[in-house]
């Protein structure tokens, strides 16, 4: 009988996720297949859960992949049997659009999502082109390592493109806010931290944490920011922001999918305010977020939990109260 793995499987969205059993598969050129040790729970695979952000079905989602090479395809080195590996959101690229050829492959028009367009890490193995798996540090277990993949690198991501200024706001203090919120205090910055109305416990772990100041979103920093960067699928952050920042500050929305953005009065983008979205990310960000994250010892918060809780996974970040991050492990 052929060797099995299992899998939970997206069938329809809105509908829960299916535990499968299937032969394992066999890489094909330039492809490695990982033993899943650890898949973080993204907001993304809700997004994709929910059909707020469709692709093709069936799906296995995941994208937070941790574990170890145990079969390669031709030509996929440099990786061999054994190698502990990361497999992140971006899966492939065309490399000859003027996106690829200028640095910027997270725009191709062609690219490939793993656990959104080909099966992602809620399963016991995936496939992967090696050319678009990363190299993880050691000083992460697979657990800790899990949420670097996705809520580090986006979060790496949006950062960059924050600027250099020295007051920071983060509304919504999930996976991502609480892994940035490490890397800019490390880097001498200011963290203020956004959260829902009425979560205390955030405030006080976002506090925990090192940020100088912790509220609602709703409230208003106790000085105006240099940049604040938006993880919470809220289009109505996105206004409340704008007035917070300074002159010639900006706006990062982080998500890959957001409710509509308000209408609001010009006055508040005027003075060179700007507004940014992240979308997906490079192998370049992923080497340089993975270097930094090691560097400075940031420390991810993690709840596990086994693969076959993955729905409840879900709905734990559906409700808004997960603090740090969830894995899945098989």
């Amino acid at each position: 009988m052929a060797p099995m793995m299992i899998a939970m499987q997206l069938d329809a969205p809105g509908e829960p996720l299916r535990r499968i059993e299937r032969p394992l598969p066999v890489p094909g050129p330039g492809e490695i297949r990982v033993a899943v040790t650890a898949c973080g729970v993204c907001r993304t695979d809700l997004h994709v859960a929910d059909g707020d952000i469709r692709g093709p079905l069936p799906i296995v989602p995941g994208h937070e992949i941790v574990g170890r090479v145990d079969a390669v395809g031709a030509g996929a080195g440099p990786f061999r049997l054994g190698d502990r590996v990361g497999i992140a959101w971006l899966a492939g690229t065309c490399g000859t659009c003027s996106y690829c050829r200028g640095g910027r492959e997270n725009l191709c028009d062609h690219a490939v999502f793993t656990g959104f367009s080909r099966d992602g890490g809620f399963a016991s193995h995936c496939i992967a082109d090696a050319r678009y798996c990363l190299p993880l540090p050691g000083a992460f277990d697979d657990l800790h390592a899990a949420p670097l993949l996705c809520a580090g690198l986006i979060g790496y991501r949006a950062y960059r493109l924050a600027g250099d200024g020295k007051c920071i706001g983060l509304y919504g203090f999930g996976a991502a806010a609480h892994i940035l919120a490490q890397l800019a205090l490390a880097e001498d910055r200011t963290v203020f931290a956004f959260t829902r109305e009425g979560d205390g416990d955030g405030q006080a772990f976002a506090r925990h944490l090192g940020c100088e100041w912790a509220g609602s979103s709703i409230e208003a920093p106790p000085e105006p920011l240099d940049a604040a960067i938006i993880f919470a699928p809220a289009g109505a952050l996105v206004p409340e922001a704008l007035r917070h920042v300074r002159k010639g500050g900006r706006v990062v929305c982080a998500g890959i999918h957001m409710s509509d953005i308000p209408s609001f009065p010009y006055a508040d983008l005027w003075g060179e305010r700007l507004i940014l979205s992240v979308a997906n990310l490079t192998r370049a960000d992923g080497a340089q977020f993975l270097a930094l994250a090691a560097q400075y010892s940031i420390e991810t918060h993690v709840t596990p939990l086994p693969l076959d809780r993955a729905n409840t996974a879900l709905d734990l970040l559906r409700s808004g109260k997960v603090k740090g991050a969830l894995v899945l492990h098989p």
